[in-house]
């Protein structure tokens, strides 16, 4: 039996039980006599043991001298983790740790039937592990009892701040006893992590293993380049070029998750998402999966970035890059675990170069340039693992398939038999894809004086020099069209297998645009173009014996003055035209089309006095005219208000055209009677006879 060093007996069966012949820096440091009855702030970096590192460090507080618990009541210990899988985790490394010490461990975790947990609490436990919400609701409802609270335990302490669970953990840190030991563990201790450490632990030890210092040394870092448009390419040729056991797949956003997961599944890859979208079943079972070897790679967000242990993970992809080196480093440290290598490829755009040096630099990781694996390369591993397949080695196992083989050996000769086999090899794999190459050279540098913190690269910018032989394309866009350097340069790229160091000068006139691109790339361009000669957005390229002639595009002046150009001007149709008389008409001055006034000199009724609409004065031509209007005028105030409606008599209208005795408007004539006249109330004061207005009917 291996010595342990001061390990709890049963705890010291376990691990032997387990497999454990040396215990990791960590773990080892966490057995020390001397913080047996200490708070603790613990570093290490992931993949490290952790969890089993305070497994170890909270037995002897729990057991004391006893080799197994007694029977289950109030909780004795509680660890607090990120998220729900990670708290799983945990629970299943604590209880192979504890299975001969008679522990019981219960779960109180986001996602889970709080039914079930409350019963299981109310029958005891000795360790309850579980996720800051879920916790505090169970203490808020007295089903979590901390009275008897010996030692409280913060698993990746960093990321739960992160999560914005500061409030959460102090208030379970609140309701446990004053005199309980507290461990923190975390990837990194920054400045929130000492506060927290400072406010809730006596005398804490800080404990820094010698592993957080250096890169992960079990981890090849690999930075492919390519361009933007080939991002989804080189992830499909990286998981069939490695063919890991396992892989993981991050993105940035479920979004992205859920798109990268429908295209590789369409592909003919073994996949399972996982975020944060997904209920607390489906990511188990999907975690799962993978541990089955049901699925082979996992398209998961940075929610699965934090203490997820999957056997095997051989292969971790950065789909989209990390915000920050310490996600990077989380991300990485899925693989590459307990002694076993494994492999971390950064998919790098060009135009993001820069932040992944950044990125990297912070990390303290110095990765392997390359370009993604090409189609010829997959094709060439696709090979030399079918040549090395131990099935070859292998005899038939029983008659059945001994009769089948020689059936087909008297039916078939060696070649058919062979390409058949090798048919059925690549139809279960997905075709690699095309990959355009891209320049591994160091991009632009930043210009003198704009050092950035933790850049390697902020040294001053050298200048581009001559460009050197060049051919002239024209381009069916310019600015009447809304062109930009922004999209086009990055539309060329794409369309003619370019990058920006092979474009040289692009002069962006009215309707068209001019682009240099360099000599020995020139006939490659127009290859990639096809014969249509096209581009995205229906830009249409031609190729040019010589240099534009730029100076009939060049402003000028004319006799009188005015800025010109020599060409004639496409966006205003007045130029060189006449209108109208004198000098006006030489230069298009004056009298342009459409600065004609738009109402027409018709004649227009004269109003009296009060015949003005109501209002205030209005100019001319927003009075009323009887050809527009009629008899049908309006009794809403035209500039303010809304027109009268039924009902709703408005105070804006117009005044009626009536003179103060009422029945005649204009006229002196007997015959010339407005079209209703003015009603004669009957003596009781009542409507007239006809009953349906104001006014009599027409006579």
């Amino acid at each position: 039996m291996t010595d342990y060093n001061g390990a709890v007996p049963a705890i010291a069966k376990a691990l032997e039980k387990r497999g454990y012949t040396t215990l990791t820096p960590v773990q080892q440091a966490m057995l020390d006599p001397t913080l047996a009855a200490s708070d603790a702030l613990v570093s290490a970096q992931t993949g490290s043991g952790k969890t089993v590192a305070f497994g170890l460090a909270i037995a002897p507080t729990l057991l004391g001298e006893k080799d197994r618990f007694g029977r289950a009541e109030v909780p004795l210990a509680l660890v607090i983790a990120p998220t729900r899988e990670l708290a799983m985790q945990v629970k299943r490394e604590l209880e192979w740790l504890y299975e001969m010490t008679g522990a019981v461990i219960a779960s109180c975790v986001g996602g889970m039937d709080i039914r079930n947990e409350r019963r299981a609490l109310e029958r005891g436990a000795h360790i309850v592990v579980g996720t800051p919400g879920r916790i505090c609701d169970h203490i808020r409802r007295e089903a979590l009892d901390m009275s008897s609270l010996k030692v409280a335990v913060l698993d990746e302490a960093d990321e739960m701040l992160d999560l914005g669970f500061r409030e959460d953990l102090e208030f379970i840190l609140e309701s446990a006893p004053d005199d309980r030991r507290t461990l923190m563990f975390s990837a990194t201790v920054p400045a929130a992590i000492a506060k927290l450490a400072k406010s809730y632990q006596r005398d804490a030890v800080r404990i820094a293993t010698a592993a957080e210092e250096r890169q992960h040394v079990d981890i090849e870092y690999r930075a492919l380049l390519v361009t933007p448009s080939d991002r989804e390419h080189a992830i499909v040729n990286a998981l069939r070029y490695y063919e890991a056991a396992n892989a993981i797949v991050f993105c940035s956003t479920r979004a992205a998750v859920n798109h990268l997961t429908a295209r590789l599944s369409n592909r003919n890859f073994s996949v399972v998402a996982l975020s944060g979208e997904l209920t607390q079943n489906e990511r188990t079972h999907a975690l799962q999966a993978m541990r089955d070897g049901r699925a082979r790679v996992c398209i998961a967000t940075d929610v699965a970035a934090r203490g997820i242990d999957l056997p095997g993970l051989e292969l971790v992809i950065h789909a989209d890059l990390p915000t920050n080196s310490e996600t990077l480093l989380h991300r990485s440290g899925r693989t590459g675990r307990a002694g076993r290598k494994g492999v971390s490829a950064l998919i790098v755009p060009v135009n993001q170069r820069r932040k992944a040096e950044r990125l990297l630099f912070g990390a303290k990781i110095e990765p392997t340039w390359a370009r993604p694996p090409s189609a010829d390369e997959v094709i060439r591993r696709d090979e030399e693992r079918l040549l090395a397949d131990p099935i070859f080695e292998e005899a038939a196992k029983d008659e059945d398939e001994q009769a089948l083989i020689e059936k087909l050996v008297e039916r078939f000769d060696a070649a058919k038999l062979a390409t058949a086999f090798v048919t059925l090899y690549r139809g279960k794999n997905s075709a690699p894809e095309e990959v355009a190459e891209v320049s591994l050279e160091p991009g632009r540098k930043p210009r003198e004086g704009s050092r950035e913190k933790g850049d390697p690269a902020s040294r001053p910018l050298a200048p581009r020099g001559d460009f050197g032989p060049a051919v002239w394309f024209s381009l069916s866009v310019g600015r009447k069209q809304r062109a930009e350097p922004r999209w086009l340069i990055p539309t060329l790229c794409r369309s003619g297998d370019l990058t920006k160091n092979e474009i040289g000068a692009i002069k962006m006139q009215v309707d068209e645009t001019f682009v240099e691109i360099a000599a020995e790339h020139a006939d490659r361009f127009m290859q990639k173009l096809g014969k249509d000669r096209m581009m995205e957005r229906g830009i249409r390229v031609t190729r040019l014996d010589h240099a534009p002639d730029f100076s009939k595009f060049s402003r000028g002046t004319d006799e009188h003055g005015f800025t010109r150009r020599e060409g004639p001007r496409m966006d205003k149709p007045w130029k060189d035209k006449k209108f109208g008389d004198g000098e006006g008409a030489e230069r298009g001055g004056r009298d342009r089309p459409f600065r004609e006034k738009p109402f027409s000199d018709r004649p227009r009724k004269e109003w009296q006095s009060k015949g003005k609409p109501a209002g205030g004065n209005v100019s001319d031509e927003r009075r009323m005219d009887d050809e527009v209007w009629g008899d049908a005028k309006p009794k809403g105030g035209f500039g303010k208000g809304k027109p009268a409606q039924a009902g709703n008599r408005g105070a804006e209208t117009f005044e009626k055209p009536f003179r103060k005795g009422g029945d005649k408007p204009f006229s002196k004539d007997a015959g010339d009677r407005p079209f209703r006249k003015k009603a004669k109330p009957d003596a009781g004061g009542v409507k007239p006879s006809g009953g349906k207005g104001r006014f009599d009917k027409r006579k």
